[in-house]
């Protein structure tokens, strides 16, 4: 999206992160298993004589795709819409609530998630848009300062660059997901992470909104089955309005860099889900 005040992405950014979701330029694959495939574009090494103290930015950028032969396009776009839903299948969301209302496709809201031990956990506040056009639906999101939600002492508030989804159908009970995501951190991660990330986490998380998205519909049945506000706006929640002019774009320099790079990793008490 276009640099300088915060806007509301128009048809060609969705055209340009639909883009880069089908472009392989500059994109390494990292894994590639059972219709999963994930590529990373890694920030350039930190020199070594580079004062970690200072605030670089370093963006990380990771995209996922899996093709899902028994789930619809439309119910892959309803589970990451559904915001009950998601408290459901997210075991990685600490919180996650809608702040305002830009236009009937946009809003502002707020996330936070639990990184892997004994990483700092993260929380983002984005400015989140949506377009769904013939079989293919997108949704992208882009960091925001809102006044009322300053960075907390307790998490490290990330930047997203640009980050989202494209579905596409292949079917009528089909559809190719992918997700792609830029994002700046907030620190240097270490090496084991950006691994661990490109070839366990990012297959796991995509086989859980896979099961996310074949148990949907059987859920949605006891919960609410006629409200998809998404689809339907006059179905929305009473939330306030919020002008853009009272949103600036999130700078990097106004937030902490925390260096983590020599942090190690530490195994999980619950032990990690087979691949």
């Amino acid at each position: 999206m276009a640099q300088g005040s915060v806007k509301v992405p128009d048809d060609s950014d969705f055209s340009r992160f639909q883009g880069q979701c089908e472009s392989q330029e500059g994109w390494v694959n990292k894994y590639s298993k059972s219709g999963m495939e994930v590529w990373i574009d890694l920030p350039p090494p930190t020199p070594a004589h580079h004062d970690r103290s200072q605030n670089q930015v370093k963006i990380h950028k990771i995209k996922c795709r899996m093709a899902m032969k028994d789930v619809s396009a439309a119910s892959m776009y309803d589970v990451l819409h559904d915001g009950e839903y998601r408290r459901k299948w997210d075991t990685n969301v600490i919180e996650s609530f809608d702040i305002a209302r830009i236009t009937i496709n946009a809003d502002v809201g707020y996330y936070s998630w639990r990184c892997p031990k004994p990483l700092k956990n993260r929380d983002v506040v984005t400015l989140r848009s949506w377009l769904v056009k013939d079989d293919e639906y997108m949704i992208i999101n882009s960091s925001v300062k809102h006044p009322k939600y300053p960075p907390r002492k307790d998490l490290v508030r990330a930047i997203s660059i640009l980050t989202g989804f494209l579905i596409k159908s292949t079917g009528p009970n089909s559809c190719t997901f992918t997700y792609l995501c830029q994002a700046d951190p907030r620190g240097s991660l270490p090496k084991w992470f950006v691994n661990k990330a490109s070839q366990y986490l990012a297959p796991q998380v995509l086989k859980k909104m896979h099961r996310a998205g074949q148990c949907y519909a059987e859920w949605k049945q006891s919960n609410s089955p006629n409200k998809k506000p998404w689809l339907h706006p006059e179905q929305s929640a009473p939330l306030p309005f919020l002008s853009l002019s009272a949103l600036d774009i999130q700078r990097t320099e106004s937030l902490e860099n925390v260096d983590e790079s020599a942090v190690r990793e530490e195994r999980e008490s619950e032990g990690e889900e087979d691949n």
